[in-house]
């Protein structure tokens, strides 16, 4: 879901190349009895804090579970996109817990849990919308809104005989949606439930449109004992009920499974 620039790419690379070998993270880890865990804190409804300024979201709830797994307590940072990679490069905490996608630059230099969350563009449409809104071949000729300069932007741009309509943010395009400006917007599947709640909008989600994204947690390189403990952690939770609860609070469904079919 989050993407990586190349000059931190380059920056992150030749810091590993320089750095000296770690002792495995899982025994550090177990010795502090912490797990630190970073995360934005301003990425709603992953991880932000709420009217009373606690951190909360589901990345949160997620990090706490596996610390609890682990045995350990959860100690949490904040910090912004921009300098979250290279703060785990650096060591200032064990692992990042939000929607860090696992791709092939950023396996070069760390790596990773088995993927947490799957999500997916995913349009949204009236809630009392009756037309087949599923394909782009059923959006030739439609009006979409998207962020601007987003991904989903270049999504739709992409769609044959679509009207593309760009805005500042999700609430002005759910707002023309909802009043019939434009036919259809898009937006990651996993906000949508969010976004509709916040806006008090009569929209609601439709089909899933263009490719899947896996989101996994990122770790520094050779802890392989610390690899098998957190994706471990991950098995449990999935097994015992306890993630599908906490994805269910958050996203109305369970994120680490694909959508169903239409």
């Amino acid at each position: 879901m989050k993407t990586l620039s190349t000059s931190w790419l380059a920056a992150a690379l030749f810091l590993g190349s320089a750095s000296v070998a770690h002792a495995e993270l899982l025994d550090e880890v177990k010795a502090r009895g912490t797990l630190r865990i970073a995360c934005e804190g301003s990425y709603p409804p992953f991880n932000f804090k709420d009217d009373k300024g606690n951190l909360t979201g589901f990345d949160v709830e997620i990090g706490r579970a596996i610390a609890a797994k682990l045995g350990v307590k959860p100690e949490f940072t904040t910090t912004e996109w921009s300098g979250i990679l290279a703060g785990l490069q650096a060591g200032k905490y064990d692992v990042i817990v939000n929607q860090v996608a696992a791709t092939d630059k950023r396996r070069e230099v760390f790596d990773f849990s088995g993927p947490y969350v799957i999500s997916y563009p995913q349009l949204i449409i009236r809630a009392d919308e009756t037309r087949k809104l599923e394909t782009a071949a059923d959006l030739k000729g439609k009006k979409i809104g998207v962020g601007q300069g987003s991904n989903y932007a270049e999504l739709a741009k992409s769609i044959d005989g679509a009207e593309v309509r760009t805005y500042p943010g999700a609430p002005e395009y759910l707002q023309d949606l909802a009043t019939g400006r434009i036919d259809a917007a898009i937006n990651d599947s996993l906000l949508i439930p969010y976004l509709r709640e916040k806006t008090k909008l009569p929209v609601k989600a439709g089909a899933p449109i263009g490719k899947p994204d896996s989101n996994a947690i990122p770790f520094r390189k050779g802890s392989p004992k610390f690899q098998l403990a957190i994706n471990k952690a991950l098995e449990e939770l999935k097994a015992d009920g306890s993630y599908a609860k906490i994805s269910t609070r958050w996203f109305e469904r369970d994120v680490s499974k694909p959508l169903a079919a239409r």
